[in-house]
């Protein structure tokens, strides 16, 4: 049975358009949901693949979430293993922590659509090869780190320069969200922590600006997520399953 290991913090953060594209590859789903059980302590063997999703704790609290440090352990295990290794938001910032990078609250929170510009390496990278040179995507966080120097920096944007990196070839950081389908930005914006979020922006952003932009750019934004996750898949390297001949 060929399988995929997915972290999941909170409830709403959950895979989205990642979830049909791994069932149509007929892998099995197995979610370790640290919000329910932060003393979990799974394994990464025989799996295929590592999805750690987003949430709105930091890496720096680790003290305080003590699954984030389990998850860190588990992350470098799947690298040295060579197991493909998908971080988005919070994710993609523990693989960054896991790299030598440190965590830090950003200069503003990115909520809502936002561009993304790709760089020079981003162009190249075969994750990222069909996107335009700047698109526009889905952020919701409020924390930042530098790019890992073992990395190559793939993607930008003017408020937080690190949205994407990849580390040898079969891992990689998002902190953008193109798993983000319309049912999930609905829910986003009915969660009381975003909403305040939102509030406490000033005026920058707004519940309604983000309704207007998602009928705007959500089909763009499937249509990059199914070809990106489906190219992740692929790092997989799985062997065609066996055509069963039935006997007569």
């Amino acid at each position: 049975m060929r399988k995929v290991l997915v972290f999941q913090h909170v409830a709403n953060e959950i895979l989205g358009t990642l979830n049909p594209a791994l069932k149509q590859q007929g892998l099995r789903i197995r979610y370790v949901n640290f919000e329910r059980d932060p003393n979990a302590t799974p394994s990464i063997d025989k799996y295929n693949g590592l999805i750690v999703l987003g949430g709105y704790m930091g890496v720096y609290e680790a003290d305080q979430y003590t699954h984030i440090k389990t998850e860190m352990k588990l992350i470098e295990e799947a690298l040295k293993k060579d197991v493909p290794v998908l971080g988005i938001c919070l994710g993609a910032q523990i693989l960054a922590h896991v790299l030598g990078s440190e965590v830090r609250k950003a200069s503003e929170k990115e909520m809502g659509w936002y561009d993304i510009e790709l760089t020079t390496a981003g162009e190249h990278a075969p994750l990222l090869s069909h996107f335009k040179k700047t698109e526009k995507v889905f952020q919701m966080h409020g924390d930042t780190f530098d790019i890992p120097k073992s990395c190559e920096h793939l993607a930008q944007s003017k408020i937080c320069p690190a949205q994407a990196f990849s580390y040898g070839r079969k891992a990689y950081g998002l902190q953008f969200h193109l798993e983000v389908d319309e049912a999930m930005i609905s829910r986003w914006l009915n969660n009381p922590r975003n909403q305040q979020d939102i509030e406490s922006s000033g005026g920058k952003v707004s519940a309604e600006q983000m309704k207007a932009d998602t009928a705007k750019y959500l089909q763009n934004s499937l249509n990059l997520s199914q070809q990106t996750f489906q190219k992740f898949i692929d790092l997989f390297e799985m062997k065609e399953r066996p055509i069963i001949l039935k006997s007569k």
